[in-house]
């Protein structure tokens, strides 16, 4: 079966939800898979790199994880592989911004990879929620590192990041909340966008570009 096209996924989506349709209408078409695209020539393209990119990005703003990250690519002489990983210390990645549980998550991570309890090779192959539990196995890779994996990395098509939080900002001014909505709440109120949450989530994180800090 045919994949549905770009113009066919934001028509659907606009018809689910009237603010769905306001900011289809206010940003104008957003091509999700094409965002992949660009996204991953501007991230790892491996797994293991998309992974320990996640973490970097954990609780912080886009510009600071950024520099983080591109610090951290400077301790190693190609891309950042888990023996390598493994081989730095709690010092050196201090050094380039890490907080100490960071450094634990990453040497989790590559721990993990070489003792082959997370077989990254496999992750395409795997349904959404199956995807979600290998990956929140690891120490510090949670729910929201897992389904960024998903809509990020392998570019699935129905992923709602309920817990990341331009999400839930983005959520809490379009709906013109008093309050922010947990990620529960976020699940819920998503469910009307199925199956085009990852677009949708392109769209909230979108709307966002516009508002002030």
């Amino acid at each position: 079966m045919a994949r549905p096209s770009a113009k066919a996924r934001r028509e659907e989506l606009a018809a689910s939800d009237p603010v769905m349709a306001d900011l289809i209408d206010r940003l104008g078409p957003l091509d999700l898979a094409k965002r992949l695209r660009r996204r991953k020539e501007e991230r790892p393209a491996d797994a293991f790199g998309a992974l320990l990119r996640s973490i970097v990005g954990q609780q912080l703003s886009t510009k600071a994880a950024r520099a983080i990250h591109l610090r951290m690519l400077g301790l190693f002489d190609g891309p950042p592989t888990p023996e390598a990983v493994l081989a730095l210390t709690e010092a050196e990645l201090r050094g380039v911004g890490f907080s100490r549980r960071k450094v634990e998550y990453v040497h989790d991570l590559a721990a993990h990879v070489l003792d082959g309890e997370l077989q990254l090779d496999r992750l395409a192959d795997l349904g959404d929620q199956e995807v979600i539990a290998e990956i929140s196995a690891v120490r510090g890779l949670g729910r929201w590192t897992a389904e960024v994996f998903l809509l990020m990395h392998l570019g699935r098509p129905d992923v709602i990041v309920g817990g990341d939080l331009g999400i839930r900002r983005a959520i809490k001014i379009e709906d013109h909340l008093g309050a922010m909505p947990t990620p529960r709440q976020v699940e819920a109120r998503a469910e009307p966008w199925r199956p085009n949450r990852s677009l949708a989530c392109l769209y909230l994180w979108e709307s966002l570009q516009a508002v002030p800090d």
